[in-house]
C-alpha cells in the first residue's frame, strides 16, 4: 500500500477517535443537563455545585469546538479548556467528568504528535471509566490507546487494545463504535500484510456503517477493501469497491476522499 493511501487511512482513524470523544462529551452533557433541570425545578434555584458543573460543561463544549478546527493553535487552546474543566470535575469529585477530559487532553497530545504524553492521559482515564462502570468510555479509551500504538508502529500492541474495546462496544450495542474498531483492526492486519484477515474485519465493519447511516465510514471501508484487492492483483474486484465508494465520498462532500478514490480507480484501470 502506498504511503499516500496509508496517510489517508490514519487521518480517518483520527477523525474516528474525535467522533468517539464527541459522543462521550455529548453524553455527559445530557446527563448533567437533565439532573440540573430536576434540581432547579425542585429548589427554584441552582446550587454552587450546579454552577460548577455548568461551567465545566461550557468549557468542555468550547474545547470541543476548538478541537474540531484541527489547527495547532486551536488544539492548544482546546487543551487549556479541557484542563480547566478537569480541575472543576476534580473539585466536584466527579470521576466521569474527569475521565472525559483526561481522554480529550490525551487526544490533543496525540494529534500534536506527543504520543507518550497521550498515553499518560489515556492511562489515567481508563481506571476512572472502569470505576464508574462506563463501558462506552472504557472502550473509547482502549481504542485511543490502540490508535497511539498503531501510529507508533507497534501493531500487536494496537491489536491488543482494539480487541479489548470490541466486546465492550458490542455489550452496550454501540454499532458505530464497533464499526470503527473493526475497521481499525482491519487496518492493522492490512499493514501487517495479512490481507485476508484485513478483508474479514473490513467486511464486518461495512454492514454496521450502513446500519447507522454513516456514509463516510462506509466509503472509507469500501475504499480500504478495494485497496486490499488491488494489492492482491484482483483489479476488477478492486474497481467494484472503488466505484461503490465514489458516490458516497461525493454525497458527504469529502473532496479529498473523492480524489483518492478516483486515483485508486485510475491505478486499478491502468494495470
Amino acid at each position: 500500500m502506498s504511503k499516500k493511501h496509508h496517510d489517508v487511512r490514519i487521518l480517518t482513524h483520527r477523525a474516528f477517535a474525535v467522533f468517539l470523544t464527541v459522543f462521550l462529551i455529548s453524553d455527559v452533557g445530557r446527563v448533567y443537563a437533565s439532573r440540573n433541570l430536576e434540581i432547579i425545578a425542585q429548589q427554584g434555584e441552582s446550587s454552587p455545585s450546579d454552577a460548577t458543573e455548568a461551567e465545566a460543561l461550557k468549557l468542555m463544549q468550547e474545547g470541543l469546538q476548538l478541537q474540531k478546527q484541527g489547527s495547532k493553535e486551536s488544539l492548544l487552546a482546546a487543551r487549556k479548556k479541557y484542563e480547566a474543566a478537569l480541575v472543576l470535575w476534580q473539585k466536584l469529585g466527579n470521576k466521569t467528568g474527569q475521565a472525559v477530559n483526561l481522554l480529550s487532553i490525551g487526544r490533543i497530545y496525540s494529534d500534536l504528535g506527543e504520543k507518550q504524553k497521550a498515553l499518560q492521559f489515556f492511562n489515567q482515564a481508563l481506571p476512572l471509566y472502569r470505576a464508574v462502570g462506563n463501558r462506552s468510555g472504557e472502550a473509547t479509551t482502549l481504542n485511543n490507546i490502540g490508535l497511539v500504538y498503531d501510529d507508533l508502529g507497534e501493531k500487536q500492541k494496537a491489536l491488543e487494545f482494539y480487541n479489548q474495546a470490541l466486546p465492550l462496544l458490542r455489550a452496550v450495542g454501540h454499532k458505530a463504535g464497533e464499526a470503527i474498531t473493526l475497521n481499525s483492526i482491519g487496518s492493522v492486519y492490512d499493514d501487517l500484510g495479512e490481507k485476508q484477515k484485513a478483508l474479514e474485519f473490513y467486511n464486518q465493519a461495512l454492514p454496521l456503517y450502513r446500519a447507522v447511516g454513516d456514509k463516510a465510514g462506509e466509503a472509507t471501508t469500501l475504499n480500504s477493501i478495494g485497496l486490499v484487492y488491488s494489492s492482491l492483483g484482483e483489479n476488477q474486484k478492486a474497481l467494484q469497491f472503488f466505484n461503490q465508494a465514489l458516490p458516497l465520498r461525493r454525497a458527504v462532500g469529502d473532496r479529498g476522499g473523492e480524489a483518492t478514490t478516483l486515483n485508486n480507480i485510475g491505478g486499478a484501470t491502468q494495470v
